[in-house]
């Protein structure tokens, strides 16, 4: 066995773990809720999706590694990925939790609004602005860092990719708070 299948049969344990020990364990409801006739998304739907695309992962990460000859090394262009990766993330997380409170302070001092951004995170248009923001640079940037270049294509992918997961959670279940409004 090579590196590679060990890596991806490493990953698809440890998402097993989390899903039938971890996440049973760590959460209050199940995947879905269903209170007086409302049904809302249960606190185990997210990480259990997240999980479950690296189960995924990992066996496509088996499937590749498959016959695969000599063991890869970690070299410098790896580390230097690595690290873009983390601040282009750590960019989109910043992006996601201050874009929504900046944009009403800013529509507050114009005289826009009274209100907060606490009072006004659950109403359209100010619960998508983080979202959206931190959401589209994330795959945008991703996108552009696979293809050592930015365009239009990859801005319009996250876009998309941003409104498909608005459609998937936040239309469905109105009572359930995008990130990271759930802690502002």
């Amino acid at each position: 066995m090579n590196t590679d299948v060990v890596l991806g049969l490493g990953v698809v344990m440890v998402a097993l773990l989390a899903i039938f020990a971890w996440v049973p364990d760590d959460t209050a409801t199940g995947l879905i809720v269903k209170l007086r006739g409302r049904v809302s998304i249960g606190d185990a739907l997210a990480p259990t999706a997240a999980f479950v695309l690296m189960v995924v992962a990992g066996f496509l990460i088996v499937f590749e590694g498959r016959g695969k000859k000599g063991l890869p090394h970690l070299s410098l262009a790896n580390l230097r990925f690595v690290g873009l990766f983390l601040a282009l993330f750590l960019v989109s997380v910043i992006l996601m939790r201050w874009t929504g409170p900046v944009l009403v302070g800013l529509a507050h001092m114009v005289g826009s609004t009274d209100h907060s951004y606490r009072d006004l995170r659950d109403t359209a248009p100010w619960k998508y602005t983080g979202f959206v923001t931190g959401g589209t640079f994330l795959v945008t940037m991703l996108i552009s860092l696979i293809e050592h270049r930015l365009s239009w294509r990859a801005l319009l992918i996250g876009l998309a990719a941003t409104a498909l997961l608005i459609l998937i959670f936040d239309v469905p279940f109105p009572d359930l708070l995008l990130p990271p409004n759930g802690d502002v």
